[in-house]
């Protein structure tokens, strides 16, 4: 049930950004730009371009009365998914980790299922694809990208998760300042992979050991 829910809100979030992409691309042959905006925002700025444009207007507004009414299912399964993860303890102990909202927590919750099933906490990096691949032959002996296997979703969850620790997040934690420290030597992207991958990690030791996240200075990095 959880799955189906977690699947149906990606599935319209999907839906929702190719018909903005629809919409930008739309207006852009007309010469009109819509800038950097989301949600209600976007549709305003939309709307105040196409006033006065006689037909555009009206396949505009199709097209937006659709893209509205998609962003309400979205926050209808959006308040779904807050009521399932404020029910279960584990999610709620998961949310206290910077980045780890609602979505993340429950979904994590759905895809690890039963923590015992992994020795090292180090392993669920491997289980959602987050390592990179080795490539070994004679003298050779790099890394590549990551493999990509397991659960696409969940990955793509602890991706933003990291993006919103060293890119949005104020408050100040050893996990972003060692991210932010990888990320002046290796490189925003890459960056942003290991500090999903450790956020893995770091979550199923909260989850096994039932503890919160330490925002303190002992934090581990």
């Amino acid at each position: 049930m959880v799955r189906t829910l977690l699947t149906s809100r990606s599935k319209l979030v999907e839906v929702r950004t190719r018909l903005s992409n629809q919409l930008r691309g739309i207006l852009k042959t007309f010469g009109l730009m819509v800038g950097k905006t989301s949600g209600g925002a976007f549709e305003r700025r939309v709307r105040e371009l196409t006033t006065g444009h006689i037909g555009l207007e009206s396949i505009v507004d199709s097209l937006l009365g659709v893209w509205r009414c998609t962003c309400e299912q979205i926050q209808v399964l959006d308040r779904q998914i807050l009521a399932h993860a404020r029910a279960d303890g584990v999610c709620r102990r998961l949310m206290t980790a910077p980045g780890i909202g609602p979505v993340t927590a429950l979904a994590y919750r759905a895809v690890i299922d039963d923590p015992s099933r992994f020795k090292k906490s180090s392993s669920v990096g491997a289980y959602l694809g987050l390592t990179p691949r080795r490539y070994q032959s004679g003298e050779v002996d790099r890394s590549g990208r990551i493999s990509k296997c397991g659960d696409g979703l969940m990955r793509g969850y602890l991706y933003e998760a990291a993006t919103v620790i060293l890119s949005r997040m104020r408050k100040w934690s050893s996990l972003k300042a060692w991210g932010v420290r990888l990320a002046r030597r290796v490189g925003t992207k890459k960056a942003r992979v290991a500090m999903a991958r450790k956020l893995a990690v770091i979550l199923h030791r909260m989850w096994i050991d039932q503890t919160d996240f330490r925002w303190s200075a002992s934090q581990k990095a």
